[in-house]
């Protein structure tokens, strides 16, 4: 049984938001901004969250008690964004604890009680396993879901040979079938369109 002391959360929010015209972590959806919406709800789920981002004086205004940020910075001979599963390596060799809630700052129609079942499952995940995540027919969800610590080295290994695909990744290992009760949940808000209809949501 993993309880939430034990585990830890990332959240990335180290992307351009090229579709939404504007930093997407920083705009309200119902009167809060989606980063500090997604960051609580990791808080309810994890004794320690970290936000990846380049840019963490963006954030340093937002309320998020007992946030710790973790500059993600260019790869040599990269510039950022590069994506993702560099953020996320980045913040996995912080991380202390043998499971990971990785979590976009996308994600408005998160539920904290769906987070908090998945964890009561991660007991019983197979040795094997580098993580547990929902899956549908166009593949894994890999930004709501765990990972287990042991899966850096081939996360970094995966990197350095120039891999950038948490899709591409995943198909070399054994993940784990989380139930996803409503596919929903995992909408991202990525365009003004989106916006505009999450924000008329009720």
């Amino acid at each position: 049984m993993v309880n939430s002391s034990e585990l830890s959360a990332i959240v990335l929010a180290g992307g351009k938001s090229s579709r939404m015209g504007q930093d997407k972590a920083l705009i309200p959806v119902h009167g809060v901004p989606l980063l500090q919406q997604v960051y609580h709800i990791a808080q309810n789920c994890a004794g320690i969250v970290y936000i990846v981002t380049p840019w963490p004086e963006r954030y340093e205004n937002l309320l998020l008690p007992d946030c710790e940020f973790i500059r993600e910075i260019p790869l040599p001979g990269e510039t950022l964004p590069h994506g993702p599963l560099v953020g996320f390596a980045q913040g996995l060799t912080k991380v202390q604890t043998d499971w990971v809630l990785l979590l976009a700052c996308d994600l408005p129609r998160l539920r904290a009680e769906v987070l908090q079942d998945w964890i009561t499952k991660l007991g019983s995940v197979d040795d094997d396993a580098i993580a547990a995540l929902a899956h549908h027919p166009k593949g894994w969800q890999p930004l709501c879901g765990f990972y287990h610590r042991r899966c850096l080295p081939y996360l970094l290994e995966f990197i350095n040979k120039g891999g950038r695909s948490f899709q591409q990744w995943l198909e070399q290992k054994s993940v784990e079938v989380l139930p996803l009760p409503e596919l929903e949940m995992l909408f991202n808000c990525n365009t003004p369109e989106d916006l505009t209809l999450e924000n008329h949501r009720r």
